[in-house]
């Protein structure tokens, strides 16, 4: 037996399912041979009962029994294997399988993992049980694959043929008897391709979908370091505004203190009044009383001549003062009416230099741009300072120098807020406020305006203040400014101006759209025969409380 042995092929001794010698083997009516327990599993997963190996249907599973010659050989080859080939079975030393990994379908004992899936055997390998594949001729013929789970997903269930194409027409995978009948007319690809293809959307969708959580992750970090400065703000806002009104509530305390003064002091000077006013007529009213009595003696008295010696010194009446026209008077109307204006007066002096303190917190230090300065204008060495002359300097004609007689300041804004200070002292012309950075630079008769991207305001012929719009806007002014502040707010679309010295709103510009940057504007005209020539001169702002 064991020479017979010897003269066969080893793979007429392996069953084509588990690939290992046969275990109690059996023959269906086809012909071919497997394991009992390989081909009752096989059909116990599969709705139909074909041979695996040729595709042969019965109409009914057949009945199984072993084949005791057929056992009996693979019993004796099953020995001379295990004595001249003993590595051919799983050795404890093999790798065990990973969560996540898929095992061995052959290992019996510990499950080893699995190196290729075949789609003909639906059936995962060890590198072990993958050799009679990598070695015998009928075998390698078989379609493998990277381990996968769920095996019989991957064949079709029309043709039980492997899926190894896929129909972009119906964005489904086929077997090739699909694409030939089918899916004859679609758009066929290797499944490779497509899995390539698609291999390469997803890296692509995952990059951007890791781009799109980094931006997220970034526009957390802003929120929160918006929201950390608005905190910062809001405590600097609330201690700043407790000062405020502490300040007015103090005021108006010390208002209504003197108001009272006043009102008690009126009083006491009307009480005053009356009281001298009772005292008198007490006086006089004593003075009648004993007239009064004279008169009745003498009336009363039987001594003719007596009385009539006596009348003409009793015909006069005593001294008395005409009450008719006397009264006390007590008007307090006036006196807290005069106090309310002179309240109101103070409280509105006081929000205005609240509303100019405030501001002046985003005060900004701005030096002028020689770069964009007209020719007949002359800055001062530190670029605070800024005149016109009679003259044109020889300055190279750059694009960003302007035609006429403006200059921009070298910084630019274009978010937040910002706020600066000119002195226009011993001046009868100027021009102030904020232009865009693209401005046209060229064209004199531009009207600087809002239209064209200037936000300012103007003083011309000594007296007369005007907002440059279309058409100009008068400013009615009770004083002479003598220092101008301009501040911008970016959020609220904000330009306003200040009279610096009494902390009035000169004008404000709202409602307004920046889209770009914004640079200070200062224009400090034509000299007006010798009566314009001083300097706009940016100042600096030491203190902000």
């Amino acid at each position: 037996m064991a020479a017979a042995v010897s003269l066969l092929v080893e793979d007429q001794f392996l069953c084509p399912i588990c690939l290992d010698v046969f275990t109690d083997p059996v023959t269906v009516p086809c012909g071919h041979n497997f394991c009992k327990a390989c081909i009752t599993e096989h059909w116990d997963l599969n709705v139909q009962s074909r041979c695996p190996m040729c595709k042969e249907h019965f109409d009914r599973r057949p009945v199984l029994r072993v084949n005791p010659f057929i056992s009996e050989i693979a019993a004796h080859f099953r020995q001379s294997v295990q004595k001249n080939a003993s590595g051919n079975s799983c050795s404890s030393e093999e790798q065990h399988a990973k969560p996540g990994e898929v095992l061995c379908d052959i290992c019996t004992e510990t499950k080893a993992t699995a190196l290729k899936s075949c789609l003909v055997c639906l059936a995962s390998y060890c590198e072990s049980h993958l050799e009679p594949h990598q070695r015998i001729a009928g075998l390698k013929r078989h379609k493998l694959i990277d381990p996968v789970e769920n095996l019989e997903g991957m064949i079709c269930e029309n043709h039980d043929r492997p899926l190894e194409l896929f129909c972009k027409t119906d964005q489904t995978c086929v077997c090739q008897f699909c694409a030939e009948s089918s899916h004859r007319l679609h758009h066929i690809v290797p499944l490779i391709d497509e899995y390539e293809e698609k291999k390469a959307e997803l890296g692509k969708t995952e990059a951007e979908v890791q781009q799109m959580i980094q931006e997220r992750r970034l526009k957390i970090a802003q929120i929160r370091q918006a929201v950390l400065l608005s905190k910062q703000d809001a405590d600097k806002e609330t201690e700043h505004s407790v000062q405020v009104f502490t300040a007015l509530m103090q005021s108006v305390q010390r208002n209504l203190s003197e108001l009272i003064e006043t009102i008690d002091k009126k009083h006491k000077t009307t009480e005053n009044q009356a009281e001298g006013f009772i005292k008198e007529l007490e006086e006089e009213i004593s003075e009648l009383i004993t007239r009064r009595s004279e008169l009745e003696q003498l009336s009363r008295t039987e001594d003719r001549l007596h009385m009539l010696q006596s009348f003409p010194s009793l015909s006069p009446a005593p001294p008395t003062k005409d009450w008719t026209e006397v009264s006390v008077h007590s008007s307090y109307h006036g006196t807290v009416m005069s106090s309310v204006a002179q309240l109101a007066e103070t409280l509105s002096r006081e929000m205005k230099i609240f509303n100019l303190k405030r501001v002046q917190q985003f005060a900004v230090d701005v030096t002028l741009d020689l770069e964009t300065a007209y020719s007949c204008l002359f800055l001062s060495d530190d670029g605070k300072q800024v005149r016109r002359g009679d003259k044109k300097l020889k300055l190279p004609d750059s694009p960003k120098r302007f035609s006429t007689s403006c200059v921009l300041g070298k910084q630019s804004f274009s978010s937040g807020g910002f706020y600066y200070e000119v002195q226009v002292e011993g001046k009868t012309d100027w021009v102030l406020g904020v232009a865009k950075e693209s401005v046209n630079r060229k064209n004199s008769f531009i009207p600087v305006s809002p239209p064209t991207g200037y936000w300012t305001v103007r003083l011309k012929n000594g007296n007369q203040y005007e907002a440059c719009a279309i058409p100009a806007i008068h400013i009615p002014l009770m004083s002479k400014p003598q220092k101008v502040g301009v501040f911008v707010d970016f959020e609220m679309g904000l330009v306003s101006f200040y009279d610096v010295d009494t902390a009035a709103l000169m004008y404000s510009f709202t409602g307004c759209n920046f889209t770009e940057k914004l640079y200070p504007y200062l224009d400090p005209r034509h000299g007006n025969d010798g009566k314009n020539t001083s300097p706009l001169i940016l100042c600096s702002i030491n203190q902000i409380n």
